[in-house]
């Protein structure tokens, strides 16, 4: 059974309840992706809005359905699982490259370094051969899977990190995200 299975958000009661400084250690999803898949979307780690929706993104100023969606010329306020569809569909993954972090709130600057652990790429790279080209939402995206997956896999893959859709991102203009996310479909249409 591949890791990724099994409790996605870990519930906090009783003794795991959150400290005194809102810590607690998360847990991402599990990713969204068919054998068919040739280029991987990686974030960080959900945020508080995610992991309480239980869906990718879920936060309703990320930018990323509206994106993702605009690139696939679908409505960004269609139902969840259509979405999801729509990505497979166009043989894109999603995941996040951390499996479980220690996170006050939802920035990636809150994360704790010395708490990352990362997601499987070893068995999820096996499960998805197809898989040319992986792009980062983000720097943080990037940098985590640098220090913890790229040293311990042998995978030719081209990385590419794209502006991070997150609200935090502000400073980054709409049309210039959009301009560098298309990079996503253009990578398609070459494989």
């Amino acid at each position: 059974m591949p890791p990724w299975v099994g409790p996605i958000i870990l519930r906090l009661s009783g003794e795991h309840r959150l400290g005194a400084l809102g810590k607690a250690r998360i847990r991402s999803f599990a990713p969204i992706a068919d054998r068919r898949a040739r280029v991987l979307i990686l974030g960080s780690m959900p945020g508080r809005a995610s992991l309480a929706a239980g869906q990718y993104y879920a936060h309703k100023q990320n930018g990323f359905w509206r994106i993702v969606c605009g690139l696939l010329e679908i409505d960004p306020l269609s139902p969840y699982r259509k979405r999801v569809q729509a990505l497979k569909a166009a043989r894109i993954a999603v995941w996040d490259v951390l499996h479980s972090c220690v996170r006050r709130g939802s920035l990636d600057t809150m994360i704790e370094n010395d708490s990352e652990i990362a997601n499987d790429f070893r068995a999820f790279f096996r499960s998805h051969r197809a898989i040319t080209h992986v792009y980062f939402n983000g720097a943080k995206a990037e940098a985590s899977f640098r220090r913890h997956v790229l040293p311990e896999i042998a995978v030719g893959l081209r990385y590419t990190r794209l502006p991070s859709t997150s609200p935090a991102n502000a400073s980054v203009p709409w049309r210039r995200k959009l301009a560098a996310w298309r990079a996503v479909l253009q990578s398609e249409e070459q494989a």
